[in-house]
C-alpha cells in the first residue's frame, strides 16, 4: 500500500516490532481508523479502506487477538518518536499520568470491574460504572499551531480491582505500584533526560515519591492540607564508650498542618503571575517550605510543599508538593498546570477517535485495542507535523464559532484530507493539476459519508 512520503519515516520506525505481513495489515487498520467515522472497529476500518470484499478479512482481526507483537516495545518506539520530533534536546521532558474509565459490559471481559465514574459523580454523589480502568501516560508538549499544552499518550495499562485480581489469580497492584514500575521503565528508556512527572491526588503517595527520588524523576502532585509534616530529626550526640539505646528517630518535631499555615496571619506570601489553565495567566499568592512527609509504616519523604491561594478569595486554597526540594515554588505550580492537557486528551479521544466504541471480547484484543486508540491520537499529531513542518496548519472557522488557532478536530481533518488525496486521487504526469478520479474511489467516498 502506498503512503504519503512525509509520514513514511514516522511509520517505518514501527516496522521492526512486527513481521512484514502483520505490518501491512497494521497500516491498513491504522489508516482505516483515522479515516473512519463513528465506531472504531476492525470492520469499520476495512470498509473505509475498500477491503470489505476481501476474503482474508479475518486475518485483520488476528492482528489484535492472535498475532504476536509486544505492546511495550511499541510504546517505547512511540515515546522515542514523540521526543524526537516535539521535545528539544536538553530541555525538560514533562510527563503526565491519569486514569480514565472505559465503560464496558459483558461477562466475557474478564478484567472488567466496577469503578467510580468521574464524569457521572459529584462532590456529594458517587456513581460507579462497569468497565476497565486504564492508566495512561503522556508527554506534555507545545505544538506550533496552538498556544495550549497538548498531552500525547504513549503508554496505556489496564487496572483491576482487588476482587478481579483475586479472581484472575494475579497479585493486585495499586495505581501507585503501577506508576512505580513505569517510572523505572521510563528512566531506562531515556537515561540522559531530565524528566518531571505530574499527577492528580491519586498519586500523592509517599512510596511513589520515594521511588521518584530514586529514579531521579521529580513527582509533582496535590497535597492534602492536613498532611502530617515533620522537621528533620535532630542529630544525637555520640558519647565515647557508651551506646545509646533505641533506634534513631526518623522525623523531628511535628509541624503545623498546611491548613493552619494558610490560616495563620503571620504567614509570608509571595505574589506572582503564573501560567494558568486555558493558556491564560493568573495572579496568585504562594508560600513554600521543605518538610518531611511521614506516615506510620513508611520511610519519610523529604519534599517541598507549596500553598497557593487566590488574592480575590474566589477559589479555595490548595497545596502541591514536589520531590525535588530545590525546585522553585512558581515552577511547581506551572508544571502542575500542564497536567490539565491530559484531561483534554481524554475528551478528544472520546469525541473524535471513537473511544468506548470498540467491541472486542477476547482478552488480548481488549488489552490491545484501547492502547492502540490512544496511540492513534499521538500519531495523528505527528502526521500533521510531518505534513506541515513549519507549523502553519490550515483550519476552518465559522460565523458562529470564530477560532484563532487549530484544534484537534482541525488536525484530524487535515490528516484525513491528505490521506484521502493520496489514496484516491492520481495526478497526471503531463498535467499536474488534473486529477484522475475513478468510479470505485467515488463509491468509497460516498460510503464513508453516508454510512
Amino acid at each position: 500500500m502506498s503512503l504519503p512520503a512525509e509520514i513514511i519515516p514516522l511509520l517505518e520506525a514501527f516496522r521492526p516490532a512486527f513481521t512484514n505481513p502483520t505490518y501491512r495489515k497494521v497500516l491498513v487498520l491504522l489508516l482505516g481508523t483515522v479515516l473512519a467515522q463513528g465506531r472504531r472497529t476492525v470492520t469499520a476500518a476495512l470498509h473505509v479502506m475498500g477491503y470489505e470484499q476481501q476474503g482474508d478479512w479475518s486475518k485483520y482481526h488476528h492482528v489484535l487477538n492472535r498475532n504476536r507483537w509486544n505492546g511495550l516495545r511499541l510504546s517505547r518506539i512511540l515515546l522515542q518518536q514523540i521526543v524526537k520530533y516535539l521535545v528539544v534536546e536538553g530541555s525538560i521532558l514533562y510527563l503526565t499520568v491519569d486514569e480514565t474509565l472505559e465503560r464496558r459490559w459483558g461477562p466475557q471481559i474478564r478484567k472488567r470491574g466496577h469503578w467510580r465514574d468521574s464524569l457521572a459523580s459529584g462532590r456529594k454523589l458517587n456513581v460507579s460504572s462497569s468497565g476497565i480502568r486504564w492508566l495512561v501516560f503522556a508527554v506534555a508538549v507545545h505544538l506550533p499551531w496552538t498556544p495550549y499544552t497538548c498531552a500525547l499518550p504513549f503508554l496505556c495499562l489496564p487496572l483491576t480491582t482487588p476482587k478481579v485480581s483475586a479472581k484472575l489469580g494475579h497479585h493486585h497492584r495499586t495505581v501507585a505500584k503501577r506508576t512505580m514500575q513505569v517510572l523505572c521503565w521510563v528512566r531506562r528508556q531515556l537515561p540522559g533526560w531530565q524528566i518531571h512527572l505530574m499527577g492528580d491526588g491519586a498519586y500523592s503517595v509517599i512510596e511513589l515519591g520515594l521511588r521518584a527520588q530514586v529514579t531521579g524523576i521529580p513527582l509533582i502532585a496535590p497535597l492534602r492540607l492536613d498532611a502530617r509534616l515533620f522537621e528533620e530529626p535532630a542529630t544525637r550526640p555520640r558519647v565515647e564508650g557508651k551506646k545509646r539505646p533505641g533506634r534513631p528517630a526518623l522525623v523531628g518535631a511535628r509541624l503545623p498542618t498546611l491548613a493552619e499555615v494558610a490560616a495563620n496571619k503571620n504567614t509570608r506570601w509571595q505574589r506572582s503571575r503564573l501560567a494558568w489553565y486555558g493558556g491564560e495567566t493568573e495572579v496568585v499568592d504562594c508560600c513554600s517550605g521543605v518538610a518531611l512527609w511521614y506516615s506510620t509504616g513508611t520511610a519519610p519523604l523529604r519534599m517541598r510543599w507549596v500553598l497557593v491561594r487566590d488574592p480575590k478569595s474566589e477559589r479555595n486554597t490548595v497545596a502541591f508538593f514536589s520531590t525535588d526540594i530545590h525546585q522553585l515554588a512558581p515552577t511547581i505550580v506551572t508544571d502542575f498546570v500542564k497536567r490539565w492537557a491530559h484531561e483534554v486528551t481524554f475528551e478528544e479521544v472520546r469525541a473524535h477517535l471513537g473511544f468506548e466504541t470498540q467491541r472486542q471480547w477476547s482478552d488480548m484484543a481488549v488489552e490491545r485495542t484501547t492502547p492502540a486508540l490512544f496511540a492513534v491520537f499521538s500519531l495523528v499529531i505527528l502526521m500533521a507535523l510531518a505534513f506541515y513542518p513549519n507549523g502553519q496548519l490550515p483550519f476552518t472557522s465559522t460565523a458562529w464559532y470564530p477560532k484563532s488557532h487549530a484544534t484537534f478536530h482541525d488536525v484530524l481533518a487535515v490528516v484525513r484530507r491528505r490521506l484521502w488525496t493520496h489514496l484516491l486521487f492520481q495526478t497526471g504526469a503531463f498535467i499536474p493539476h488534473l486529477g484522475l478520479f475513478q468510479h470505485p474511489c467515488l463509491q468509497r467516498l460516498l460510503s464513508a459519508v453516508a454510512y
